[in-house]
């Protein structure tokens, strides 16, 4: 499974970005994705997943500003982020699983990561 995420970038405080990733390979027909990040210094955290059903989650840092959705036809997700603030800066990472492995554990697949800077 290979992931790629873009969208990221620097952006005032209340700006807003969308993060993109796309998915290829194998993918399990029911199947889990979802946006993680890490400031500096700090560990990874998870923002928001999506389930093969659309069921959402999300962090309560980002609830009512961030909005993960996703295009089955594309194999991809979204992270559409509003009215963003300083401590959301953090490296983002996309991340895949099987929807049984991921509820329980970390994800075994995950993305490159993209920057998202707020100033």
């Amino acid at each position: 499974v290979q992931l790629v995420e873009s969208g990221g970038g620097s952006v005032q405080a209340g700006g807003s970005l969308r993060l993109s990733c796309a998915a290829s390979g194998y993918l399990y027909s029911s199947y889990c994705m979802g946006w993680f990040r890490q400031p500096p210094g700090k560990e990874r955290e998870g923002v928001a997943t999506i389930e093969r059903d659309n069921t959402t989650t999300y962090a309560d840092s980002v609830k009512g500003r961030f909005t993960i959705s996703r295009d089955r036809t594309k194999n991809s997700i979204y992270l559409q982020m509003n009215s963003l603030k300083m401590e959301d800066s953090a490296m983002y990472y996309c991340a895949i699983d099987s929807c049984y492995w991921y509820k329980s554990n970390t994800p075994r697949w995950w993305g490159q990561g993209t920057q998202v800077t707020v100033s």
